[in-house]
């Protein structure tokens, strides 16, 4: 089992979905966790209920990536209270799905690139600022932008940027033992756009079809795995890589 037992980890978005069932692997792993969220300051609190309920340090600390002021606040806050981190996590994004290039709206574009790409690229950026030495850090990207499929050119576009921003970023803090990677996950159920999906919905018949492993959607607690063997001992030697999680298919 991975041991993050005297470690900091800072998550962004990570009051709900993906980045909440990271926070909570990580503390179960015996690491201090900063949670982040931008919209509810409830769902943060319970999701820092719910860390210190298994035996883990944690705080909330609200703020928009997309707002740098905001970002540096979240990291001070981080190093003020636990110490620079060790794990930093660049969750945070906003999703738009079935939205043909041709219908996309500046308004829309801006939002989705203020807080997946510059959001992103600062995140990493701060992480690679304030980390520890030998420390991990984690970019969770999207399948859109593995394979292109219609109605997702906006969302897909926002998330590539920083995907080849984690490459670079290996690159150039490799000679203090950080890594940098990526988790790419496919639609993951209680997460974004799919945190509620009715059970006879016909997207649950279409990943049946498109999921050679069981079938199904991916599961918060898929990624979570996959953040857990990045913050651990076997993947000291992996970085500036990313890691499909699609149940078999090739998005």
């Amino acid at each position: 089992m991975t041991d993050l037992r005297n470690k900091t980890a800072l998550i962004t978005g990570s009051a709900r979905g993906i980045g909440r069932a990271i926070a909570l692997r990580y503390a179960r792993l015996g690491a201090r966790v900063v949670v982040n969220g931008s919209r509810s300051e409830e769902a943060a609190l319970r999701t820092v209920e719910e860390i210190r309920a298994v035996g883990a340090e944690a705080i909330a600390v609200q703020g928009d990536v997309a707002d740098l002021e905001a970002l540096e606040n979240l990291f001070r806050q981080c190093v003020e209270t636990f110490g620079k981190p060790d794990l930093v996590v660049a969750n945070a994004g906003v999703e738009i799905v079935d939205q043909p290039i041709s219908e996309v709206t500046e308004e829309q574009f801006d939002r989705l690139f203020a807080v997946n790409t510059k959001g992103a690229f600062f995140t990493l950026q701060k992480a690679a600022r304030h980390i520890n030495d030998h420390g991990r850090i984690l970019y969770i990207g999207s399948s859109t932008t593995s394979l292109a499929n219609p109605g997702v050119g906006l969302y897909g576009s926002s998330k590539m940027a920083a995907r080849y921003t984690v490459e670079v970023l290996a690159q150039e803090v490799g000679a203090r033992g950080i890594t940098v990677n990526s988790i790419i996950p496919t639609a993951v159920e209680g997460a974004g756009v799919f945190t509620d999906v009715p059970e006879d919905h016909p997207l649950r018949a279409l990943f049946a079809a498109g999921r050679p492993l069981e079938g199904r959607f991916g599961t918060p607690e898929d990624v979570a795995d996959a953040a857990e063997y990045f913050a651990g001992p076997l993947a000291r030697w992996v970085s500036g890589q990313h890691l499909l999680i699609s149940g078999g298919a090739p998005a």
